[in-house]
């Protein structure tokens, strides 16, 4: 199938933290394409991606990067697309100045923000299956069943916690991450 999704990510360094979300969009069954370009090292290469992903097929794009995090963006000035950053979770700042960039965008030239990091790197997938799910009813039903079982793994937790209690859940937990 071909991408309806195009997801760019500013340098090499961010694919594992986007691995979050292709994890998101492959559950989904949403078709993607991942590309790296640098709003300020390959500034040719982006405008190129953006401004081409509408005749692609590419109905949402999603933009991680880190620092000043400008790619969002400067992808958002060239396409009329809807445009998701994902702030990256580095540098001396921790992914604040990241967030900043991507929230203060001028009037005119929006940019969807997400969370700093794995928690926005998830629902960007989300964001963009929501997006889409606006004219395909297919995305529609695998969003429900989505939130259906986010919600049954909530209600199977809090039972195996009221079976076993705190301290015995917490380190059952615990083991888990060793």
């Amino acid at each position: 199938m071909k991408p309806v999704v195009g997801i760019m990510v500013g340098s090499d360094s961010d694919l594992p933290l986007i691995q979050e979300t292709a994890g998101v969009l492959e559950e989904l069954d949403i078709p993607f394409e991942i590309n790296i370009g640098s709003a300020h090292r390959t500034p040719d290469r982006v405008a190129e991606y953006a401004s081409t992903a509408s005749d692609r097929g590419i109905r949402v794009i999603i933009a991680a990067a880190g620092l000043s995090a400008h790619l969002p963006g400067v992808i958002a000035s060239r396409t009329l697309l809807p445009v998701i950053g994902v702030p990256v979770d580095s540098g001396p700042l921790g992914g604040v100045d990241a967030l900043y960039s991507i929230v203060q965008m001028p009037a005119g030239v929006p940019v969807a923000a997400m969370a700093i990091g794995r928690a926005g790197a998830c629902n960007a997938g989300i964001f963009a299956a929501q997006i889409l799910a606006l004219t395909d009813p297919r995305i529609a039903e695998r969003l429900v069943d989505y939130r259906r079982q986010m919600a049954e793994s909530v209600e199977s937790k809090a039972e195996k916690l009221a079976e076993m209690g705190l301290s015995r859940y917490i380190e059952e937990k615990s083991k888990q991450f060793e």
